[in-house]
């Protein structure tokens, strides 16, 4: 199978500051964004593995757009989500962001051993969901537990799927919350 996308966004947020403090560097996040076509839509499918596997693709193009975007800066937190148009079923997003699609996300930003945070739903076009962001190399990094909202006005259409892969650039401006610190994470999800 070969998912059809039919339309693609990037989204860019850069915060250079808060509550008075500059941040060095800005916080940028990022939402690498495809909208597929649902090839369930409207009907039962038992056997969800060809979506799983041509999900591989779709996170090879959603990582290369998510790169491109983040420069100059490298990725220290991802996250993914997925809305599901009202003809589909949840299961249909999950099917699409599974460890098949996150591989390729992970190699383009180096590292990210830690688990990617997720969320998945159905909603109509406009259908905000907010995408969880957490330290690519060590979950436990209280820092980077973030999330960035996204809404796209016109999708996902009923027999759509919108795919949605989120990077930033650091942690929480002013984050001060204590916890295991990144420059101490040894990349084993955050145990140390």
């Amino acid at each position: 199978m070969q998912l059809e996308v039919r339309r693609t966004f990037t989204l860019v947020d850069t915060r250079h500051g808060l509550s008075g403090k500059p941040a060095d560097p800005p916080l940028r996040k990022v939402a690498a964004v495809a909208i597929v076509a649902n090839p369930c839509a409207g009907r039962y499918v038992e056997d969800l593995s060809p979506m799983i596997a041509a999900s591989v693709a779709l996170g090879e193009q959603l990582a290369q757009a998510a790169v491109a975007a983040m420069a100059p800066y490298p990725a220290q937190s991802y996250g993914k989500a997925g809305i599901v148009g009202l003809a589909g079923e949840q299961e249909h997003a999950n099917a699409l962001l599974t460890t098949a699609f996150a591989e390729p996300l992970r190699r383009a930003l180096g590292g990210g051993k830690a688990w990617i945070s997720s969320y998945t739903k159905i909603g109509a076009p406009g259908t905000p969901i907010d995408v969880p962001l957490a330290s690519k190399d060590a979950l436990f990094v209280r820092s980077h537990y973030d999330g960035m909202t996204v809404c796209l006005p016109d999708a996902p259409m009923p027999d759509e799927i919108a795919v949605i892969f989120c990077v930033a650039n650091r942690g929480r401006i002013n984050a001060r919350v204590g916890g295991l610190a990144l420059a101490d994470a040894r990349g084993e999800d955050g145990l140390v």
